[in-house]
């Protein structure tokens, strides 16, 4: 059993593929919390898509946050460390096998999270006691050493940094790692990434934390669907009408595929595929 942080922030479309992915490609028993982070754009259609979810059982849990309940800071920061002091307060927290952070533009690809859960089991097997986070490569890690063993039967590099679009933790991860602090994050879109390489590095006075699989287990599709967090560095407006639509392009484009269909498109996209 595992927990997904699913971040939300606009791009319905591309929100329904990723939901349609981790229920299409997850293998193991898992819960999902959503934090749809001050979305203006089709906010009563995210209301109803989500609505239906919850009714049907699929998601455990819909969180709509505000500029105000998110204090001025960035949404995604807020909403990790709203996530991880709730399930610090889950009483069967030690018993979960992991925990994910997940972004809407990531399609995860079929049976990932069983070579993830393996790699966790390899990693406690072999002692790296460094390794806070398994990802994938290249997936933004830099540096760092290729294993001397096979973890879940991948090659794989111990590195540092690492994009958190797609994250996997140990259900420890908010006590051993910590919180991040607001104040820093007050007017920023970005820097939580940044914020939780430096904690990491501390933890680990300075040695490689993130493993990265050499396998694909998630697509990121910015590409198709737009990157909110670097609209908002360049325009400052996501309501600027050349940025609105370049971002309604996406949406309708990824909206007129089948799943079947977009996912064939991007696994089959090299542009996308090797580049995270």
């Amino acid at each position: 059993m595992y927990k997904v942080m699913l971040s939300i922030r606009n791009r319905l479309a591309i929100t329904i593929k990723c939901v349609a992915a981790l229920k299409k490609h997850s293998v193991l028993p898992h819960q999902i919390y959503v934090y749809d982070n001050l979305t203006d754009d089709k906010v009563l259609e995210h209301f109803v898509y989500w609505g239906n979810l919850y009714k049907n059982g699929l998601i455990s849990q819909v969180n709509f946050t505000t500029k105000e309940s998110t204090f001025g800071a960035f949404s995604k920061a807020s909403a990790s460390n709203f996530f991880g002091l709730q399930h610090e307060q889950d009483p069967l927290k030690d018993k979960y096998d992991f925990l994910v952070f997940l972004d809407n533009d990531i399609i995860l690809t079929p049976g990932w999270d069983e070579v993830i859960l393996q790699a966790w089991r390899d990693v406690d097997r072999l002692g790296l006691k460094n390794v806070k986070v398994i990802g994938q490569l290249p997936g933004g890690i830099k540096g760092g050493t290729e294993t001397k063993n096979s973890i879940s039967g991948c090659k794989a590099i111990l590195g540092k940094l690492g994009g958190s679009g797609f994250w996997t933790v140990r259900p420890d991860f908010f006590r051993d790692i910590g919180y991040l602090d607001l104040k820093q994050l007050v007017g920023f879109n970005k820097r939580h990434d940044q914020l939780y390489w430096n904690k990491m590095d501390n933890a680990t006075k300075g040695c490689d934390y993130i493993l990265g699989l050499r396998k694909k287990l998630a697509i990121h599709c910015g590409k198709y669907a737009g990157s909110v967090c670097n609209t908002l560095n360049k325009y400052k407006d996501l309501h600027d009408p050349e940025v609105k639509e370049r971002f309604d392009e996406g949406e309708r484009y990824i909206d007129s595929l089948s799943f079947e269909e977009f996912y064939k498109k991007i696994y089959n996209d090299p542009s996308i595929t090797k580049d995270w």
